[in-house]
């Protein structure tokens, strides 16, 4: 198949509104891939590269496309080609790489028509808008094959992976899916939680529910099988050295087998949690364990299990797994209680805030684990708000913050259109040792600059406390917040772990919205 039809397809699925149109044109595009470029042409659909990134920067995309041949006249690369092409790229390492790289990826582009080159330097850069996220085409990859588009979201949350998931079906149809189940030292999403104003809220939605603290660290996710364990991060990363505590207690569980969802929490001498930034010093890229662990001792608590020894618990109602969590791992559950009424929780969110935490989850008691999915069966319930918010760009600073990138500005994520909705800036919050940081991070992620302001590839979630929101003009999306701050970054999370335009639209005052 020619890169063509995958860049026209593209270019009509982002000219369209209507989610039945998208779908439709991408499931005409997956039936005519042959099965062994299924996996790599659903990357491209999904604005990804199979190979990730490739460490060329939108620099040197630019003088590539400016600087060499002109487009080619016709389109004649094939999708085979180009895949072979981004690997060898990938693959080049040592002395000479940089050049190795340029003078592949310039072949290339030489190659590509204007349309070609546009939509491969956007992909390469992780910058393909063309409103078909994760979930589009989860919908196409059903329809292409004629499976229910449930089971291959239950596949895609289990593989990790939906050109995997994409692949099997184009070789082996639809029984390929009974394949894809819970797997040992594979991790899958987290589950995760929506947000309540306050206990009333969440009971309003989900009744009489369960209740646990909400802590403030870093998501794990446990895997036990024998001896062995392996801890993984919210982003699915193994920081198993990391994390001695954790792997000495699962250790010494009674069972066999565990999958356990929980969070790590550095706790100050007196048992009181300590800032979410200072957890993760205990995740960095250059660690001395051991003296991190005399000074920083993690402390986890676990939340949710998955399975136990032979038992897969994901579709079991949230009150068997708290049953089958507290039997398989004694003393280390969060705090919980199942409200019989709405005081009873309320009384249970004072007591987590009185303890330093950050507020209470709700959880519905008949919810199964929807993994990688943000849903109404759990709640978060805390003192302010906050929202994770995509860093888009930053302004250099004046004054004190003279040389250092100061003034953030902050998107939400916009999933029926892809990319992301500006909702304001902020220069608040942010301590010299955070200026210095994100300087170097923002730099390092530079994808243009107009005047004072460097654009930047959206990779870093910022955590966002703010007071309220308001209707504005003055951005895109028509809201914005007031009196927004750095509350702090969260290296744990991804993009598709940012609150959604939606969720922002949801906090303005019920007369303004529409």
């Amino acid at each position: 198949m020619l890169l063509r039809e995958l860049v026209d397809t593209s270019a009509a699925v982002g000219a369209t509104r209507s989610r039945l149109e998208k779908i439709d044109r991408l499931a005409s595009l997956i039936r005519r891939l042959p099965a062994p470029l299924v996996s790599a042409g659903v990357s491209y659909l999904s604005g990804e590269l199979p190979q990730g990134r490739l460490g060329v920067g939108y620099a040197a995309l630019h003088d590539l496309r400016h600087a060499g041949a002109p487009p080619a006249a016709e389109a004649t690369l094939a999708l085979h080609e180009i895949d072979s092409v981004l690997s060898e790229i990938k693959a080049a390492r040592g002395a000479g790489a940089a050049g190795r790289r340029a003078a592949l990826l310039g072949g290339l582009l030489a190659r590509a028509t204007e349309p070609e080159q546009h939509f491969l330097a956007r992909l390469i850069i992780g910058e393909l808008r063309q409103g078909a996220l994760e979930g589009v085409v989860i919908d196409a990859v059903a329809r292409a094959f004629a499976v229910p588009a449930a089971d291959v979201r239950r596949a895609t949350m289990l593989a990790g992976s939906l050109p995997a998931v994409a692949e099997a079906l184009a070789r082996e149809g639809a029984a390929a899916l009974a394949r894809f189940d819970l797997q040992l030292f594979q991790p899958i999403q987290p589950m995760l939680a929506d947000t309540a104003d306050d206990v009333a809220g969440a009971w309003q939605r989900l009744g009489p529910a369960a209740f646990d603290y909400k802590l403030d660290g870093a998501r794990v996710q446990v895997h036990k099988d024998g001896d062995r364990v392996e801890v993984y991060s919210r982003l699915l990363n193994r920081v198993t050295p990391a994390v001695p505590e954790i792997v000495e207690l699962v250790a010494r569980l009674p069972a066999q087998r565990l999958i356990l969802d929980g969070e790590a929490i550095a706790l100050s001498t007196a048992g009181r949690p300590l800032a979410f930034q200072t957890t993760m010093r205990r995740f960095g890229r250059r660690l001395d364990v051991d003296r991190l662990r005399a000074e920083l001792p993690l402390d986890v608590r676990f939340f949710d299990v998955l399975r136990v020894d032979d038992q897969v618990l994901l579709d079991q109602p949230f009150q068997q797994r708290w049953q089958a969590l507290t039997s398989a791992a004694p003393g280390a559950v969060v705090p919980h209680i199942v409200a019989a009424t709405p005081e009873e929780a309320d009384t249970f969110l004072a007591r987590a805030f009185a303890e330093g935490h950050e507020g209470v989850m709700a959880k519905s008691l008949t919810a199964p684990y929807s993994a990688g999915r943000r849903g109404q069966e759990w709640l978060k319930i805390k003192a302010a708000h906050t929202l994770d918010l995509m860093v888009l760009a930053a302004e250099w600073g004046s004054g004190r913050r003279q040389g250092w990138l100061s003034n953030l500005h902050l998107g939400a994520r916009d999933p029926e259109n892809g990319g992301y909705v500006m909702l304001g800036k902020t220069f608040k919050g942010m301590t010299d040792e955070i200026l210095r940081w994100q300087t170097e991070a923002l730099l390092a992620r530079e994808l243009g600059r107009e005047g004072h302001v460097v654009f930047v590839r959206p990779e870093l979630v910022a955590e966002i406390a703010f007071n309220d929101v308001q209707v504005s003009s003055q951005y895109p999306g028509g809201v914005a917040l007031r009196f927004a701050r750095l509350k702090g970054y969260r290296p744990d999370k991804g993009p598709a772990d940012t609150n959604t335009i939606a969720d922002v639209r949801a906090l303005l005052p019920p007369e303004n919205r529409h």
